[in-house]
């Protein structure tokens, strides 16, 4: 058979594959579905995320190969899966089981118990073992494209912090990353916290039609975030580049590879565990972002206290395809592993949705023993996977997975466990439980090797008086409710009533909780963070009961909808009409409307159907009719069959209720999605006055900018016309402090002094820091008497400056050799005998990246053979007015502050570097900038953590 034909039949193949699958998705419209190469996936023929996990199985069985994960999920028409197709040399098995071997186990390690930091768990583990492996990146179930050790992580992450602090950012800073699942995403996001930073996740677009409400919604959360750079993959920089345009803060927008340094950087050395390690924004978060800011000690404390529940250890195996910008896959499953030197092999979830089997396969090829996924996760994995690729499946040393991050399904669990049990799956391995980002990520497991309880409640009861009365056996209406475990060690929950007052066993309410894992609020949000904590207790939006110990989740407060005094469920009514054949599983929305008129809530359902025949449309509403009330005991006030797409859902597949209800208030629903094209054009608009107000502010910035240079020009000039003609040293010096302090107050910079009392009136040595060229004209106008300043001896050449200086008594000395010269000794101690108090900048030069550097010896040596005293003081706010290497003045607040005098104990060597490093230890205190004379090469490693 010649290439042409073999191409022509896959084609034709293909072709009636996809219209095969269009034809059920589209019951009823047999003879007006027209499927071509150039049809879209999703905008024309209805194939979205959930589909395309059918429509992957479909192609791999059809033409017996194994495509790349994203060549269907990044695809767009028909024609993107036929070049695929082409590109496949290979036909192999679909679901071959694999030869390799299984990993070679590990040796044991500990886990750094005394860290205080997540740096310092990674910088334990570098010392110990940093040849250890850490995390594999998996293409599917048994391809390992890349791993990473723990020496190779903080190399790489320490070469991204080097080019962040590069780029001016400064401990505190927030650094958005948004990258997919890979070695990348794990080095960058330590980089950012080796700088100082506050990494913030957001997750990257999945497909380009969805390009207008993602990149909105990321646009809004970088506002508030006040993120300076963002970090993404090469491919979506052009993408990115309209996030800036909406987000005045973002100063540039970066990949992996050119954020990477050639050379490591002295890094800060922050040993504070409530600094902010992470800034995780909750799924949904459009108009009013939720930022909820976790520590390092709230991570630290959530991951050892989860670790302590599931007994998790150094010999663990964890296999994820959870998302990095989530808190169940970020802290869960990466940063849980990372902590326990348990190896991680993690798979992107565009892999699992295209293939689910390949998430089973992982964790039987690579001995599994800990997991987790959403719910829909395991019903995918019940309802897309056929038999026949499962022969050779063992789930056996599984452990636990656990099933969280979104509400758990009854039926889907049970299914489950119920199908995979004869591939070694053991019930127990169930471990339904709950948490929030609110509490990092964990707040109640299960006891280890439990069996999952499930709660049979009188519907009744519970929805009139919110009491879960046990239902009878024989009850055809009971609900039915998982148990989610029990608070982790350290942390609390309780439920209370409509009254704020606790409830009592059964009775539900809402459910709050405390503990060391909980953030101390919202981001930039401080309405919301008052509404989240009350007395010490944190709103965690849930409603829920508790009994025997155990917490039960009824629903979320905002979704639950409540008629005539009944409290409905949405999730349920949601799971009973997706089972209606026409109705699309996982794309019912179900939510409360106020009516005004009867003063309670209406019951409004969006289902989605490809169905468009109205007697079939109208037979579809009349049995979802019958099951909201064969549901809930109630009828629905409006069913609306909508088109394909039409349902809201977060990037991991929840329904957005809220968003669903605002698109019918709006009355969007059903509403047809706009070109790629046109998005494009609205978000490129939707920039101009972002854009426009930049460059107001860049305008101001440019005339403030002008304005200093004249204050300061101005300002040096009557200053050395009137040093170099007055006569005597204290009318030029007070000549000098004036017009120091007039140029300042012109240019606008408020200047505060503290600790002058201290000051030693004559004959001691002033030591300071120094961060700019603007450090002499702050003490110029701040310090008192005649002080002599200590000047490189290249400015005693100068023209203008050799002169000025001299006539202000100022000594020129070797930078870097103070003490070298008997002359100049002798000469600097004539100047503190005489009664003048000297002044030294001992690091010697500065730099444009914050920080004290090293002092050198020689003005202690001077300070000591001389007997004067050392007078430890620190300059704020120049460094961010005049940056070293930059001639772009800003406005800051500028501050002087003199420390206590510290006397020399002896000249001897030994009591020069005790006086010199009393002083640089005071300075430091003073200053409020990081250390950077200690390099991260390696980072210092307490030895008995």
């Amino acid at each position: 058979m010649s290439p042409n034909s073999k191409a022509d039949d896959r084609q034709a193949a293909l072709l009636g594959l996809v219209g095969d699958l269009v034809r059920e998705l589209r019951a009823k419209q047999n003879g007006s579905i027209r499927v071509s190469l150039d049809s879209r996936l999703e905008q024309d023929l209805g194939i979205d995320s959930l589909a395309r996990t059918e429509l992957s199985a479909r192609i791999e069985r059809g033409f017996a190969t194994r495509l790349p994960f994203d060549a269907i999920g990044q695809a767009d028409t028909v024609a993107d899966l036929l070049a695929a197709l082409a590109q496949e040399s290979s036909s192999l098995a679909v679901f071959e089981s694999s030869t390799a071997p299984a990993p070679s186990s590990l040796p044991s390690a500990e886990a750094p118990e005394r860290a205080r930091d997540l740096i310092d768990a990674l910088d334990w583990h570098v010392a110990h073992h940093p040849d250890r492996l850490h995390a594999a990146v998996l293409e599917d179930d048994r391809k390992i494209v890349a791993s990473l050790t723990y020496g190779e992580l903080a190399e790489k992450a320490r070469r991204v912090a080097a080019g962040l602090i590069a780029r001016d950012v400064s401990p505190g800073d927030r650094v958005a990353i948004m990258l997919p699942t890979s070695i990348d995403f794990f080095a960058t996001f330590f980089g950012v916290l080796y700088a100082g930073a506050a990494p913030v996740p957001i997750y990257p677009p999945m497909r380009l039609s969805q390009i207008e409400d993602h990149l909105r919604r990321q646009a809004g959360i970088l506002d508030n975030a006040g993120a300076r750079i963002l970090v993404t993959m090469p491919e979506g920089l052009a993408l990115a580049a309209l996030l800036r345009a909406q987000v005045e803060t973002l100063e540039s927008v970066e990949s992996y590879a050119r954020l990477c340094a050639d050379n490591e950087a002295p890094l800060p050395i922050l040993r504070d565990g409530a600094r902010t390690a992470l800034i995780q924004y909750t799924s949904g978060s459009t108009g009013d972002p939720k930022g909820v800011v976790l520590s390092h000690a709230n991570l630290l404390a959530n991951i050892r206290a989860m670790g302590g529940a599931i007994g998790a250890t150094s010999s663990d195996v964890f296999v994820s395809w959870l998302p990095l910008y989530h808190d169940m896959g970020l802290i869960g499953a990466w940063l849980g592993s990372l902590y326990y030197a348990a190896p991680l092999y993690v798979m992107s979830p565009l892999s699992f949705l295209a293939r689910p089997a390949n998430w089973l396969w992982a964790m039987s090829r690579f001995r599994a023993t800990l997991s987790a996924s959403p719910n829909f996760g395991f019903e995918l994995c019940v309802t897309k996977i056929d038999e026949a690729s499962l022969a050779g499946l063992d789930l056996s040393a599984l452990r636990m997975v656990a099933n969280g991050a979104e509400p758990v399904s009854v039926y889907t669990l049970r299914r489950f466990c119920d199908r995979f049990r004869r591939y070694g799956f053991r019930q127990e391995a169930m471990a339904p439980v709950y948490g929030l980002a609110e509490c990092a990520v964990g707040l109640a497991f299960p006891p280890l090797r439990r069996a999952p309880i499930i709660d049979r409640v009188d519907r009744d009861a519970l929805t009139r008086r919110a009491l879960a009365e046990p239902a009878r056996a024989d009850d055809p209406r009971a609900m039915e409710f998982v148990a989610s475990g029990l608070p982790l060690p350290a942390h609390q929950i309780r439920v209370v009533d409509e009254n704020g007052f606790e409830a009592s066993e059964r009775q539900e309410g809402r459910l709050e909780f405390r503990g060391p894992s909980a953030t101390l609020g919202y981001f930039r949000n401080e309405s919301k963070t008052r509404a989240l904590i009350r007395d010490g207790w944190l709103d965690s939006g849930d409603r829920a009961y508790l009994a025997q110990g155990d917490v039960f989740i009824t629903g979320r407060i905002k979704d639950i909808i409540i008629r005539g005094g009944q409290h409905l469920y949405p999730q349920e009514i949601e799971e009973a009409i997706a089972l209606i054949p026409g109705i699309r599983k996982g794309c019912v929305a179900v939510f409360g409307a106020a009516d005004a008129r009867s003063g309670t809530e209406r019951v409004i359902v969006v289902a989605e159907t490809a169905i468009t025949e109205p007697a079939a449309r109208a037979a579809l509403e009349a049995k979802a009719q019958d099951v909201v009330r064969d549901v809930s005991g109630t009828v629905a006030d409006e069913i609306m069959l909508a088109p394909p797409r039409t349902v809201p859902k977060t990037s991991s597949g929840k329904i957005r209720r809220s968003a669903a209800k605002a698109l019918y208030e709006q009355g969007a629903v059903g509403a047809p999605g706009q070109a790629v094209w046109l998005q494009m054009s609205r978000l490129a608009m939707s920039g101009v006055n972002p854009l426009l107000r930049r460059a107001a502010t860049r305008a101001g910035d440019i005339l403030y900018a002008i304005w200093w240079w004249i204050a300061a020009t101005l300002g040096y000039a009557v200053t050395w016309s009137g040093v170099m003609t007055l006569p005597g040293m204290r009318r030029r010096w007070a000549f000098v402090r004036r017009i120091a302090a007039i140029t300042l107050a012109v240019m606008r910079i408020p200047v505060t002094t503290k600790g002058f009392d201290a000051l030693p009136a004559k004959g001691a040595m002033l030591v300071f820091n120094h961060s700019s060229y603007a450090d002499a004209l702050l003490l110029a106008a701040t310090l008192p008497g005649e002080p002599v300043f200590i000047a490189k001896r290249e400015l005693a050449s100068q023209f203008f400056a050799g002169p000025f200086l001299r006539r202000l008594g100022a000594q020129f000395v070797e930078r870097f050799d103070v003490a070298g010269g008997v002359a100049d000794v002798e000469a600097l101690a004539n100047a503190a005998r005489s009664g003048r108090n000297l002044v030294f900048f001992p690091e010697g030069t500065f730099t444009r990246r914050a920080g004290l550097s090293g002092f050198y010896l020689g003005a202690f040596k001077i300070a000591a053979e001389a007997g004067l005293k050392v007078v430890p003081g620190a300059l704020r706010g120049t460094r961010a007015m005049l940056r070293g290497e930059q001639w772009f003045p800003r406005r800051a607040a500028l501050d002087v502050e003199i420390g206590p005098p510290i006397e020399p104990a002896g000249t001897d060597f030994v009591a020069i570097l005790k006086l010199r490093d009393a002083a640089r230890d005071a300075v430091l205190a003073l200053c409020g900038e990081p250390d950077i004379d200690q390099l991260m090469k390696p980072r210092p490693i307490r030895r008995d953590a």
